[in-house]
């Protein structure tokens, strides 16, 4: 039997500019792409209609379609990624499993089991550096100690970046180095039990002149002003040093955007905790958040009586996208108007969000409730009516999700903002007084 080695696609999706798969393709044996649909990631999810999942499909349809115009095939794998690999030695004989890192909790357990039993079966496995740019201890403090805030982080991000962090992976120099074999089916979404809702999804491709434009243009939800690439960038359908080479002189604000989703990365890994629901800032554990009396599901529904706020979720729950200062906008109303706690809006978003991303979904929320690094103070209150003003001036973005906002039927504000406000600082005072004495 002829020996080969695995490259297991996971938050890579894709055949170019791959830093796991080009270090797979220049290895001494045939080169098997592999994918799994891990059961215990799937079981989890309620809503069979994900759009992440059928974002998957199609990705690993498309990359399918490349490879068959070389002679080979992506194996795709739908169970827990033990007894896949159990498969996989079965059919062949594997000398190396190669694959790209991974930062979060769940999937550095995975790996950590993957590793240990792969070792007992005389295989290797390799990993590499692909879905951020700079990461672990590359960008620490001149006392070896991480960052806790992102602007020294970010001029010291900028100060060691060269151009061998952003280099292209040739993978396509090594293509012949795939194993040969016919196409294998790829599982239809129905199959693995879940339903297609065949919309499209945002493209791949950068628009340059928005880039330009994006300092000015970010922060207001009615325009296009932002690239909406980060669903590619969630699950690796673009190549992040690609993106950040071509848009590095075109925008330095955008080029930020980057850079925060590279210190969100490191904060989850120098600090795991957050990733479990822990504050980063342990003091804020000790706010008395409110019970729900159902005032949670009338701010997932869009029905809080604040247009802006009740835009963005609308937005969400309609497309799986919501823009990133609306984000903020319904992150500090849920946190601060409503005082529930944080963790009930991440699980949301975690739900929700096409683009949804443990780290910066994390790093979002809790900067939002002020319990995170380099957060926003706890005395910051956004004003709703303050916002729509500064941000939806015309109310475009209202109106076009909440189209009745100024008939009889629409609800009255759940909260008055001056009432909300006050009671905010008046309970995050008293946590963080107690916990100062």
């Amino acid at each position: 039997m002829q020996t080969v080695n695995i490259f297991w696609f996971r938050r890579d999706l894709r055949l170019q500019d791959n830093a796991g798969l080009y270090h797979a393709l220049k290895s001494n044996n045939p080169v098997i792409p592999v994918f799994i649909f891990d059961t215990n990631i799937l079981d989890r999810l309620e809503d069979k209609a994900d759009r992440r999942v059928e974002f998957i499909n199609a990705a690993l349809e498309e990359m399918q379609l490349q490879l068959i115009k070389m002679n080979t095939s992506l194996e795709v794998y739908y169970g827990t990624p033990l007894d896949v690999f159990k498969i996989l030695l079965n059919k062949y004989k594997i000398e190396k499993v190669f694959t790209n890192h991974d930062y979060e909790p769940y999937g550095l357990e995975r790996e950590q089991l993957i590793k240990a039993f792969l070792q007992t079966q005389g295989v290797s496995l390799h990993t590499y550096k692909d879905q951020v740019i700079l990461e672990k201890d590359e960008v620490l403090k001149d006392d070896e100690k991480p960052y806790t805030v992102f602007t020294p982080y970010s001029r010291k991000w900028k100060a060691v970046l060269n151009d061998f962090h952003l280099k292209k992976y040739p993978t396509e120099k090594y293509f012949t180095n795939f194993y040969k074999q016919p196409a294998v089916a790829i599982p239809t979404l129905n199959e693995i039990g879940f339903q297609p809702l065949e919309k499209p999804f945002p493209s791949k491709s950068l628009d340059k002149e928005l880039v330009k434009k994006y300092q000015e243009q970010r922060n207001f939800p009615a325009v296009k002003g932002t690239s909406q690439l980060g669903v590619h960038l969630r699950f690796g359908t673009i190549s992040i040093r690609e993106l950040a080479t071509k848009c590095k002189d075109l925008s330095e604000t955008y080029l930020n955007e980057l850079i925060w989703r590279d210190f969100y990365h490191m904060i989850l890994w120098h600090f795991p905790q957050v990733g479990k629901g822990i504050a980063f800032k342990p003091q804020y554990d000790t706010i008395e958040w409110r019970k729900d009396s159902g005032e949670f599901e009338r701010w997932c529904n869009g029905q809080t009586g604040y247009p802006i706020v009740d835009a963005g979720m609308r937005e969400l729950n309609n497309t799986g996208f919501m823009h990133n200062r609306v984000r903020m906008i319904v992150a500090s109303f849920l946190t601060k108007h409503l005082l529930l706690d944080w963790r009930l809006g991440e699980a949301y978003f975690a739900q929700k969000l096409l683009d949804f991303d443990l780290a910066a979904n994390n790093g979002g929320w809790q900067w939002a409730a002020g319990s995170g690094c380099d957060a926003a103070p706890y005395f910051r209150v956004f004003n709703p009516y303050l916002q729509t003003q500064k941000f939806d001036p015309q109310l475009t973005y209202i109106k076009k999700w909440v189209p009745e906002f100024q008939e009889f039927s629409y609800p009255k504000p759940i909260v008055e903002h001056e009432v909300a406000r006050k009671r905010c600082l008046e309970v995050y005072a008293s946590a963080l007084k107690k916990e100062a004495i």
